[in-house]
C-alpha cells in the first residue's frame, strides 16, 4: 500500500495548527508594544510605567508556567492548548476596552496567566507526534509561527492605531483566536503517548524535580533561556518605541520596523536551523546543542554596532544579523530539551524554563525603562551582546561535558516507562 503524502499525516496537521496558534499567541502579547506611544498619550504614562506593562505580563507568565508544565504532563495536551487559546483571546479582546492604567495592568497580568498554559503543552505535543528524525523541522515550523506572530501583532496593531485608534487591533486579534479555537477539533489530536501518561502511575512532583535537578544539560538550557530572555524581551518591548523616537516614524511604521526587521531574520534563521538541527542530530542528537552554542556566539557581536549611534541602515544590519543567528540557535532549543528529558517530564521542564526566561525578561524590560533616560536604548541594546556570549559559552561547555550522559539517562528512563 502506498503511504500517504506527508501533508496528509496527522502529525503535520498538528504542526500547522500549532504554528497558527503560536502566531496568535505572540501577536496578542506583542500588539501592546506597537501602541505604547498612544497609551502614553491617552493615559499620561511614564517610561517606567510602560516598562511595567511589559514586565507584569512576563512575571505573571513566569508564575503560572510551572503549574502549566505539570498539568500538561498529566492531562490532555490538546485540551490545554485550546483552553489557553480561548482564555488569552478573551483577555486580548477585553484589552481593547481598557479604561485606564490599572485596568491595563490587570489585563496584562491575566494575559500572562492565560498564555502560559500554551507553550509547555504545545511543545510537548509536537514531541509526542514527531520523533528525532522530524522533531527539529516540526518545532521550527512552530517557532516560525511564534516569530511571525510578533510581526503580525506589531505591524497590524500599529497600523490600526494610526487609522482607527489603538483599541481595534485588540478586538480583531481576540476574535481571530476564538475562531481558531472553534476550528481546532478538525485538525488537532493528542499524540500517541497520551494513553501511557494518563494510565501509568504519575510520578510525584518531588520525584520529577529531583530528576530535573540531576540533569546538568537542563541547568545550562535554563540559564541560557534566562540570559537570552532578558535580551529578546527588551528588544520586543522597546524596539518599536526606539524607531518612533530615533527616526520619527508613524505608529504603524515603527511597529512594522520594530517587529518585521527583528522577526523576519529570526524566521529565516529558524527555518535554516530546523533543517541543520535534524541533519546534525542524524550524526548524534547531542550535536543540536553544539549548533545552538555556536549560533549564539555568532549573534552577539552585531549588537555592538549600536554603540556607534547608528543610522537606520546600520540598525537594520545589526538587528537582522543578530536575529538570524539567534533564530538558528533557537531552532535547536526545544529539540535539545526533548532529547535530555524523558517524555513524561518534558512539559514540566519546559514550564520551568519558561518561568526562568520570562521572569528574567520581565526584569530586563523594567530595568530598560528605568535606565532609558540615563543611558539610552543604544547602550542598552549593545549590552545584550554580553548575555549572548555567556549563553553560547555555557552551551559549548554542556556539549563537551554532560549532554551525552544526560541523553542516555533520558532514553533509559523512557525505556522503563
Amino acid at each position: 500500500m502506498k503511504p500517504d503524502a506527508w501533508w496528509r499525516e496527522p502529525r503535520w496537521h498538528a504542526a500547522a495548527f500549532l504554528a497558527l496558534a503560536a502566531a496568535l499567541n505572540y501577536a496578542d502579547r506583542a500588539a501592546l508594544s506597537s501602541v505604547l506611544p498612544a497609551l502614553r498619550a491617552e493615559f499620561i504614562l511614564t517610561d517606567a510605567q510602560l516598562g511595567l506593562l511589559g514586565s507584569l505580563f512576563l512575571w505573571s507568565y513566569a508564575v503560572g508556567s510551572p503549574l502549566a508544565g505539570i498539568f500538561a504532563d498529566r492531562w490532555s495536551r490538546r485540551k490545554l492548548v485550546v483552553a489557553s487559546l480561548v482564555l488569552w483571546s478573551a483577555v486580548t479582546a477585553l484589552t481593547g476596552a481598557a479604561s485606564g492604567f490599572a485596568v491595563l495592568l490587570a489585563l496584562r497580568g491575566g494575559l500572562g496567566l492565560a498564555e502560559c498554559l500554551y507553550l509547555p503543552a504545545a511543545t510537548a505535543l509536537l514531541a509526542d507526534h514527531h520523533g528525532p528524525a522530524t522533531r527539529g523541522r516540526a518545532m521550527s515550523i512552530h517557532s516560525v509561527g511564534l516569530n511571525f506572530g510578533v510581526v503580525i501583532g506589531g505591524a497590524f496593531a500599529g497600523y490600526l492605531a494610526d487609522h482607527f485608534g489603538w483599541r481595534l487591533g485588540f478586538w480583531v486579534l481576540g476574535g481571530g483566536g476564538i475562531v481558531l479555537a472553534v476550528a481546532s477539533p478538525l485538525v488537532l489530536r493528542d499524540g500517541p503517548p497520551l494513553a501511557q501518561r494518563t494510565t501509568a502511575p504519575r510520578a510525584p512532583l518531588v520525584q520529577v524535580l529531583r530528576y530535573l535537578a540531576g540533569v546538568p544539560s537542563y541547568h545550562v538550557l535554563l540559564a541560557k533561556a534566562m540570559l537570552a530572555g532578558v535580551g529578546v524581551w527588551i528588544f520586543l518591548n522597546w524596539l518599536p518605541l526606539y524607531f518612533r523616537e530615533a527616526f520619527d516614524m508613524t505608529l504603524g511604521g515603527a511597529g512594522f520596523a520594530g517587529t518585521f526587521m527583528l522577526q523576519i531574520s529570526t524566521v529565516l534563521g529558524i527555518a535554516a536551523g530546523g533543517w541543520i538541527s535534524d541533519r546534525a542530530a542524524a550524526r548524534g542528537t547531542r550535536h543540536r546543542m553544539l549548533v545552538q552554542g555556536l549560533s549564539y556566539l555568532a549573534a552577539a557581536p552585531f549588537l555592538l554596532l549600536f554603540l556607534t549611534r547608528p543610522g537606520f541602515t546600520v540598525v537594520a544590519v545589526a538587528v537582522s544579523a543578530f536575529s538570524f543567528f539567534r533564530g538558528l540557535g533557537q531552532a535547536n532549543e526545544n529539540p535539545t530539551l526533548c532529547e535530555v528529558m524523558p517524555a513524561r517530564f518534558r512539559s514540566t521542564a519546559i514550564g520551568l524554563m519558561n518561568t526562568g526566561a520570562t521572569a528574567a525578561g520581565g526584569l530586563g524590560v523594567l530595568m530598560a525603562g528605568v535606565l532609558k533616560s540615563a543611558f539610552g536604548l543604544n547602550a542598552i541594546f549593545a549590552g545584550i551582546s554580553l548575555l549572548f556570549v555567556v549563553a553560547g559559552l555555557a552551551l559549548l561547555l554542556a556539549y563537551r561535558a554532560w549532554i551525552a550522559r544526560d541523553i542516555a539517562r533520558a532514553q533509559a528512563e523512557d525505556a522503563r516507562h
